[in-house]
């Protein structure tokens, strides 16, 4: 049977790849594996049939015959296990790439949902321009932190994984906030992971969901 995933049938951030089916859709092209798209509305998300897929009435699910999975990490980590591509054979190796999957969705990313979510729902608020500052110095120490770390290494681990794809599509939320540029090895990091092949193809997919034109990958 063919993979199913679900995704946004009108996606919040317009196909710029932020959306969470992003991570999962470029996981399944990087390990060469086919799969559908039903795309949901909001309401649809809420409703019990979607429920019982995902508790939290939330995107992305995956389906794979009787297998019913949620989280887009707990997807990503799942394919990368079953197929080949994301997760190097060496046994330490793989480990330390599951460990930076960990990294991206529990240490990495929250100040930066904490940031994006403030700047869209609180921006009128009378704290705004005091919590702000506070939010992205967060966001610097982890920033600064991942980039020592990083040097002047291609990837986290000599080479691409899945604790790459996941990192990748996390640092993408801070794209125009500025605080990328100060840290021009992350910008350069991003732009190596947005040049793979399988980036590309999910990115245009996503996208041609908001176009409402084929992708061409």
């Amino acid at each position: 049977m063919t993979i199913t995933i679900t995704a946004f049938e009108t996606s919040p951030d317009r196909g710029r790849g932020l959306a969470r089916d992003m991570g999962v859709r470029w996981a399944l092209e990087e390990v060469g594996q086919a799969y559908d798209v039903r795309l949901l509305s909001f309401a649809a998300m809420k409703e019990p049939a979607h429920r019982a897929l995902h508790p939290f009435g939330q995107i992305p699910t995956y389906e794979d015959g009787d297998l019913v999975l949620f989280e887009s990490g707990a997807i990503v980590l799942h394919i990368a296990q079953h197929h080949a591509g994301l997760l190097p054979g060496d046994a330490n190796a793989r480990a330390r790439a599951v460990t930076w999957m960990f990294a991206a969705l529990s240490t990495v990313e929250p100040p930066i949902v904490e940031r994006s979510m403030a700047t869209l729902i609180e921006r009128d608020k009378p704290w705004y321009n005091e919590r702000l500052p506070i939010i992205e110095g967060r966001v610097r120490v982890q920033l600064d932190q991942l980039s020592s770390r990083l040097g002047d290494t291609d990837w986290l681990d000599d080479e691409f994984s899945a604790g790459d794809l996941l990192m990748v599509t996390v640092l993408r939320r801070l794209a125009g906030s500025g605080l990328l540029e100060e840290r021009p090895n992350l910008c350069a990091y991003i732009a190596r992971g947005e040049a793979r092949p399988a980036y590309q193809r999910a990115f245009d997919a996503q996208l041609a969901v908001f176009t409402g034109r084929p992708s061409t990958g």
